[in-house]
């Protein structure tokens, strides 16, 4: 008994020493860049500073009159005065704007026009979310048997339409393609006693609503942006039946993720006290929280950006830049509420908690939300360049869920991920660019992405030719393994286990909280009180405060006037005008500064409180990892001893796809065009196009498995498989139509279609018909029906993914 007493001591002290260890270890890590990053950032700014101060002493240099210099100063003084009032000007039209849009409801500020097709307060389980179906512009024309997308746009504090905020956006590229396209949008109060149960069931009821109205139609695609993400990855687990391919956009899924020495936002919850923050400010509110203190956490990640520089540019170019100043304004400036027990679920489920990604989170009582239960094919993006959701936030969730990429398979999911090198988090969903390019591409990929054989890839785009619009890119698919995705932004994830400490430690104070102070608390509150809290929040106060109906700006907009019908702007190479731009930069460096040891000190606090061998005993029962299955209990799944139960059984279909899976595992990348041409056969060509998508999906999974893991039996059962030898070449023809040319094929996919005409005992077909099948669609493999280009009037005919 004493031994084992003792044992079990030294075990306890070699933990905590390993602990200590790794802490330290982290710590040093954390400081040692940090510290590096903040060099650099003053580095950086001296020497941007010291350049553009040399240009200015040069410039005044050149000014050998003093009357020129004085002209110069004169010139600036009337510009810079002049530009003061234009801003303020420009500021009183944002408080306006701001009271206006109030006034009205908060719409959603889209620059399409839109009609009202559900309202979730008229559902049996009211909520405040609207489904919007949104009108095509003049000029184009969209179908409805095409595929429709469905965009879930985030609810983090601002309103809804931040994906078609411009032309060149998610809606403006779906619409050009012809597809119906649907909004889900929200208001910006929600109903009584809302949880985020209602509002999944709301969003389940819109897409069974656009199911009615598009029944020959492919289920929907749902983009959902960043936080809108998550919602649709829960809506797709609990509704696998109603939704197509989903689309995650800069959406955080796992909280806990990121680098060390940078991603300083997911420490917030450590540094105030959990989910505490939110439950008293909800019930200062009257039991609904203020989504204007989100919007201020957001502002706070980069204030030399939000405090500053963005003010600075509307005042440097006010001529120019007011109109897209007030468009942005509006939006960012539209805060909206959440229940008390909507922010709580966040919080605690996602935040703190982060029990999505480990199979912990339940949507109500008895409803488990499983990410392993979306059927439909997944695509995430997510950027370097995000300081909200960087990538190992947005990709993390996949590792977490599946034991290895095979599961992925055997699974039957498909899940595709895209990196940008440099956009910023609210550039993934506004910027024109990466909608000409990333969301252009992925809706032309989603057309072929069900004929990928199951697994885990990674999608790349490489510009080509053409000019907007005009502009063609080359676009492949590179299978991943799940080790690979987890050095994607990260570099490793030891630090994590104090998140679970932050996690328990929420939970106490919650508990605390509940039982003790909050009865007071939510006594002492009323309705007014509450109201009167949120109207002296300090975002709403600023833009309030400089509208026309202050009495001391009201006078601003005549002034405003009289300045742009006497307008003297300073030329552009006036010193002043330099010097200027010279002291803007300084004031950002300095905040930039202030933010860069600002991340540092939180950090390094973070790690010190919650990565402590003390704190990591305390969250040890919060940081346990979901079960996983071993390579043995997957081979032993249900579905995979069925499907090689069927080896020797089928036809030509199970034939074609097996041997197209066995050719797609011995290259490393798919490309698009191969991928097109799959789509065309396996949905327009016979006996293919008989089947309906979910018979042929099932049949892509079945022979998936069976290429994976019984490959060699698989191969020899081709020849049961194929008995008629027209129905052989017929295969092999089918087959090298889809590949392409073999000159591009790696060895080893020459070897195994050699292999295949073996076992068929079919000649070599591909230097005698390759051209003929592969020219154009009308020349493929015999038994090829036409693509169908547009619907015809009165036809029934079953769209395809080909054609979606």
């Amino acid at each position: 008994m004493h031994d084992h007493l003792l044992e079990n001591r030294l075990r306890i002290a070699e933990s905590l020493n390993e602990t200590a260890t790794l802490q330290h270890r982290l710590v040093q890590t954390a400081f040692d860049r940090h510290a590096r990053r903040l060099q650099e950032t003053l580095e950086d700014g001296s020497r941007a500073l010291t350049e553009a101060s040399r240009k200015v002493f040069a410039q005044l240099a050149d000014f050998r009159e003093p009357e020129a210099l004085a002209r110069a100063g004169a010139d600036y003084l009337t510009d810079t005065s002049q530009r003061t009032l234009l801003t303020l000007d420009a500021l009183r039209k944002r408080g306006d704007r701001f009271i206006e849009h109030e006034a009205a409801g908060a719409p959603p500020v889209l620059v399409y026009d839109y009609e009202v097709a559900v309202d979730g307060a008229d559902l049996p389980r009211p909520c405040n979310y609207i489904l919007l179906r949104i009108t095509a512009p003049e000029g184009v024309e969209t179908f409805d048997w095409k595929r429709p997308y469905v965009i879930i746009d985030p609810r983090a504090g601002h309103g809804p339409g931040i994906g078609g905020f411009k032309p060149d956006s998610q809606v403006g590229v779906a619409l050009r393609d012809g597809h119906p396209v649907y909004f889900v949008a929200f208001r910006p109060v929600p109903e009584p006693g809302q949880t985020l149960a209602d509002v999944t069931h709301a969003e389940a009821a819109f897409l069974r609503e656009i199911h009615r109205r598009h029944r020959d139609a492919p289920k929907p695609v749902v983009v959902g942006n960043c936080q809108g993400g998550w919602a649709t990855a829960i809506l797709a687990a609990t509704n696998p039946d109603l939704t197509g391919p989903i689309v995650l956009n800069g959406a955080p899924m796992a909280y806990w993720s990121g680098k060390i020495g940078q991603d300083p936002m997911r420490y917030t919850g450590g540094m105030v006290g959990g989910v505490l923050p939110a439950l008293v400010s909800s019930d200062l509110g009257g039991g609904v929280f203020d989504g204007a203190d989100l919007v201020m956490n957001f502002e706070m990640l980069n204030p030399g950006r939000t405090w500053f520089r963005k003010y600075y540019d509307l005042y440097a170019d006010v001529d120019h830049a007011e109109e897209r100043f007030l468009d942005f304004e509006k939006w960012w400036g539209g805060f909206y509420l959440m229940n008390e027990a909507e922010i709580r679920w966040i919080v605690e489920n996602l935040f703190v908690g982060n029990k999505l990604a480990r199979n912990e989170a339940r949507l109500e009582t008895g409803r488990p939300i499983d990410p392993k239960a979306i059927r439909a094919p997944i695509i995430v993006f997510a950027s370097h360049g995000d300081n909200i959701t960087p990538p190992p936030q947005a990709l993390n969730w996949i590792s977490d869920t599946y034991s290895d990429e095979r599961e992925i398979e055997i699974r039957g999911q498909r899940i595709i991920y895209m990196i940008h090198e440099q956009v910023g988090h609210l550039g993934i969903f506004v910027s024109s660019s990466v909608a000409r390019r990333e969301h252009t591409q992925m809706a032309s990929t989603l057309k072929t992405i069900e004929a990928l054989p199951p697994g885990l890839y990674e999608m790349k785009i490489e510009d080509q030719i053409g000019e907007g619009h005009e502009t063609r890119f080359t676009v492949s698919f590179h299978k991943r393994k799940l080790a690979e995705l987890e050095n994607v932004g990260d570099d490793g994830r030891e630090e994590e286990f104090a998140f679970a400490s932050v996690a328990r430690m929420s939970e106490h104070l919650a508990e605390a909280y509940d039982t003790t102070l909050r009865p007071m608390v939510q006594a002492s509150v009323s309705e007014h009180s509450a109201n009167l809290m949120r109207a002296m929040h300090p975002l709403r106060l600023q833009r309030r405060a400089l509208a026309s109906n202050n009495p001391l700006t009201a006078g601003i907009g005549p002034l405003a006037e009289q300045v742009r019908a006497t307008r003297q702007q300073a030329a552009p190479d006036n010193p002043f005008v330099a010097l200027e731009r010279l002291w803007a930069d300084g004031i950002e460096q300095t905040w930039n500064v202030v933010r860069d040891m600002r991340a540092m000190t939180t950090e390094l606090a973070f790690l010190s409180l919650y990565a402590s061998p003390f704190s990591a005993w305390f969250g040890k029962a919060r940081a346990d990892k979901r079960a996983r299955k071993t390579v043995d209990q997957l081979r032993m799944l249900p579905e995979v001893l069925a499907a090689l139960d069927h080896t020797e059984t089928g036809g030509y279909p199970e034939a074609v796809v097996r041997m197209l899976v066995l050719m797609a595992d011995t290259r490393g990348d798919v490309r698009r065009d191969r991928l097109q041409r799959s789509a065309e056969v396996l949905s327009t060509h016979a006996p293919f196009a008989d089947m309906d998508p979910a018979s042929r999906a099932r049949m892509i999974h079945e022979q998936t498995l069976i290429a994976h893991f019984e490959p060699e039996r698989g191969l020899l059962a081709l020849a049961e498989l194929l008995s008629d030898p027209q129905e052989r070449d017929r295969a092999i023809r089918t087959v090298e139509y889809i590949v392409g040319d073999p000159d591009e094929m790696e060895p080893r996919t020459r070897q195994l279609l050699a292999r295949m005409h073996e076992i068929l005992n079919v000649g070599e077909t591909t230097g005698e018909t390759g051209d003929e099948t592969r020219a154009e669609p009308a020349a493929a493999p015999a038994g090829a029906k036409a693509a169908p280009r547009k619907r015809p009037a009165g036809s029934r005919t079953r769209k395809t993914p080909a054609t979606d």
